[in-house]
């Protein structure tokens, strides 16, 4: 197998990876997985794909990871190895999308108005 590589994104969070047959290693901007996400709920996140097809230990995963938060970096990062996935065998396509694996969700930051403290918020209305 050659090296595949797809893309995720969420919110304002980009993961490019490229998949390769190996151990199960997966390293993010050279660091290891568990090194960069702090928390074990964002080692499950991106490990979901993965665990669905009890796949975790056939492929090696290199990961640039730039903008967003922990959390929109590692729902990118579960996105792109889905896709990943996908390519690799086909086959596997149903019982991702059945989890909702494949699907970029759209949410995104609203922006904020002028004249206005946040996007949504207003300053106290005051009538006199």
């Amino acid at each position: 197998m050659e090296i595949v590589n797809a893309i995720g994104r969420r919110k304002s969070a980009i993961a490019r990876i490229f998949v390769s047959e190996g151990k199960g290693q997966i390293l993010i901007n050279n660091r290891e997985l568990k090194d960069y996400f702090p928390t074990p709920q964002l080692h499950y996140v991106v490990k979901q794909p993965l665990s669905l097809l009890e796949a975790e230990a056939k492929y090696d995963i290199r990961v640039n990871l730039s903008g967003g938060g922990f959390n929109g970096q590692a729902e990118a990062l579960r996105l792109a190895i889905a896709r990943a996935l996908v390519k690799i065998n086909p086959d596997d396509k149903p019982a991702l999308k059945a989890q909702g694996f494949l699907t970029r969700d759209p949410r995104e930051v609203e922006r904020k108005k002028p004249g206005q403290p946040k996007a949504r918020k207003r300053f106290q209305f005051s009538k006199r």
